[in-house]
């Protein structure tokens, strides 16, 4: 069975986790190792560099050995204190950002720590580090920016950007995430400063997905901005001019692409997040079959939002083929989902993709997506052009449509309203027929008695759009509307809500659930290309993990607290279909893929430097 260290080529800088120079990572977590190759006159280097800084955890012997003595108080503290103490000044602070920046200081001087705290806490810091919270930061980052954590590359770097990547301090990289920041989760364009949905997406592939931070790149791609507010904010730090488009931006975009892949390799993951509409599904198009590629917003979203529509299937009866299914919003996400729900029902009977098609129904800015709007419409959104006359408004296409499903992708707040939800509620009840048969034993006669009995059936919500400010309607809305019968899920997190004394816990439709697992998937099987099938692969994985304690909850997801265990499994699956399509090069395949994805998994936990 392979373990990570088998999944090393230590001359190539092409595949697998390639050691460090340190030999950290061929050690086990008992055995000693060198912070540094080369001697130095101080222990004070050592304290500044953020992978190998323990704090005050580092033990009396450590401090004689790397001239430490001095540089620190005399105290020595454990991992857990210091865990401990870091955890109860996060919670001092009443403001998101400001936990927010406290982790983001942990991370840029005690790296072991940060992931500690990340993995340890998921459930209260998620929040903090990534949506809705990354949000804010990105909007402000020019303000509160003090260290770079990742690679600027602008229009200044063209011609030369193979160079700007070798400067990069890391000679192996397996996951790199890339935003242009046109469209930062519903917030619009942040041009430069959308670096925190990088860093912040890469910080989740080690506490998530054991990614070892090392191996792990955050770029943002700088051609511009068409904000007016941060062009002229004196603290702006990207580009102060409008967005190249065309040729120029397709030019450089294409540099970077083949940069990247002669630089580290054909099997480096590059994961695109919070492009514009126009550009994702181009770039997803063009790039897909040479290079190993992932849309989050698209492909990342879908697998997540279907695991949980799989999931659901438990409260609402049937399979996929028997809901009806409308969307608010025909972006990236909706039309993402939508081609990954269609694809599984595809799977599951056998039927044309384009036939399956035709019970899912998307709504954007002008209406009902209809076959008379085809001639107008963007390449991506016609295969969702169904024949229906043309309608305007949601509450309106809910009516005509009467969906037992609705899924918000708009970006735009309360859209799902109190007409819209209740409406939801009526259109899912369904009158079922009884028939009892009645022997009279004087007459020897049959008498037939017909009973109709109303069986409230659930709707599903689904209000996707981060952050939470932007979410179609709340927890709240979405159960007191529908007097307790909806399934709700979102995109950001809301807390258990009370209704006529059961109490009901949100699922949320987090991409935390996908990416991290999927990223470790593809690593661990060498897979030279994405497929739909390993997309599949995935959120069948994540559906599984349901167990019937939760759906008495009605929760559609499992809780977060378990996530590596869920990582693991969804890396398994993934790297199971990679080798079954012939895609996975790393040979042969583990017996037990589940325990190599667990042993592969990056530990926190401080390491003795004797």
């Amino acid at each position: 069975m392979k373990n990570c260290g088998d999944l090393v080529d230590n001359k190539s800088a092409i595949v697998g986790g390639v050691g460090d120079m340190y030999s950290e990572d061929s050690a086990t977590l008992d055995q000693p190792i060198t912070p540094w190759t080369i001697s130095v006159a101080s222990g004070y280097s050592l304290m500044r560099d953020p992978r190998y800084n323990k704090g005050l955890a580092f033990t009396e012997k450590e401090r004689d050995a790397h001239y430490l003595r001095g540089l620190l108080p005399p105290i020595v503290l454990s991992q857990e204190l210091q865990e401990k103490k870091m955890m109860n000044l996060i919670r001092q602070y009443e403001v998101p950002l400001h936990r927010y920046m406290a982790m983001i200081g942990l991370q840029e001087t005690n790296e072991r720590l940060f992931y500690k705290l990340l993995i340890d806490n998921v459930e209260e810091l998620l929040p903090v580090v990534y949506t809705p919270t990354v949000g804010e930061a990105c909007q402000k980052y020019g303000s509160i920016f003090r260290h770079s954590q990742g690679l600027y590359i602008s229009l200044k770097e063209k011609g030369k950007i193979l160079e700007t990547l070798k400067n990069w301090p890391e000679r192996t990289v397996q996951v790199i995430v890339v935003t242009d920041g046109e469209r930062i989760l519903g917030l619009g364009d942040l041009g430069c400063q959308g670096m925190g949905i990088p860093v912040g997406k890469l910080a989740l592939y080690t506490a998530l997905g054991g990614v070892r931070p090392s191996l792990c790149l955050p770029i943002t791609i700088d051609v511009g901005t068409n904000n007016e507010k941060l062009l002229n904010d004196e603290f702006y730090i990207g580009l102060r001019q409008k967005r190249a488009t065309g040729e120029e931006y397709n030019e450089l975009l294409q540099e970077f692409m083949y940069a990247v892949k002669q630089n580290y390799g054909e099997k480096v993951l590059i994961q695109f997040e919070d492009f514009a509409n126009h550009n994702a599904f181009e770039l997803l198009a063009r790039y897909s079959s040479s290079h190993l590629v992932f849309n989050d917003d698209i492909q990342g979203t879908a697998a997540v939002v279907l695991a949980g529509l799989l999931s659901a299937l438990r409260l609402l009866g049937g399979t996929l083929a028997d809901h009806k299914f409308l969307f608010l919003g025909a972006g990236e996400a909706g039309t993402g989902i939508a081609d990954l729900i269609a694809l599984e029902i595809s799977e599951q009977n056998g039927k044309p993709i384009e036939e399956n098609r035709k019970n899912i129904w998307l709504v954007d800015s002008k209406g009902l997506i209809v076959s008379s709007r085809k001639e107008s419409l963007q390449d991506f959104k016609k295969p969702w052009a169904h024949e229906h006359e043309p309608i305007t408004g949601l509450i309106n296409a809910v009516k005509a449509i009467k969906p037992t499903i609705l899924i918000g992708t708009s970006g735009v707040g309360k859209q799902f309203t109190k007409e819209v939800v209740e409406d939801m509620a009526s259109f899912n009840k369904v009158l079922y027929t009884h028939i009892y048969i009645y022997i009279s034993l004087r007459s020897s006669q049959l008498s037939f008695i017909v009973i109709l009995m109303a069986d409230l059936q659930t709707p599903l919500i689904m209000a996707l759009s981060n952050p939470t400010s932007q979410a179609e309607c709340t927890a709240e809305e979405a159960y007191t509307w529908s007097e307790g019968r909806a399934i709700f899920a979102s995109g950001s997190p809301f807390d258990p809500f009370e209704y006529e004394g059961k109490t009901f816990v949100p699922g949320q439709a987090n991409n935390a659930y996908i990416f991290p697992g999927f990223g470790l998937g593809v690593i661990m099987a060498g897979s030279i290309r994405v497929h739909n099938g390993m997309l599949l692969a995935a959120s069948k994985a994540l559906a599984s993990q349901v167990t019937e304690e939760h759906y008495e909850k009605g929760m559609i997801y499992p809780p977060l607290t378990n996530i590596r265990k869920i990582s693991a499994n969804i890396a398994a699956k993934v790297a199971a279909k990679a080798y079954e399509l012939g895609l996975a090069s790393h040979l042969p395949q583990p017996e037990d893929l589940v325990e190599s994805a667990e042993k592969c998994m990056y530990s926190p936990v401080y390491r003795s430097y004797l």
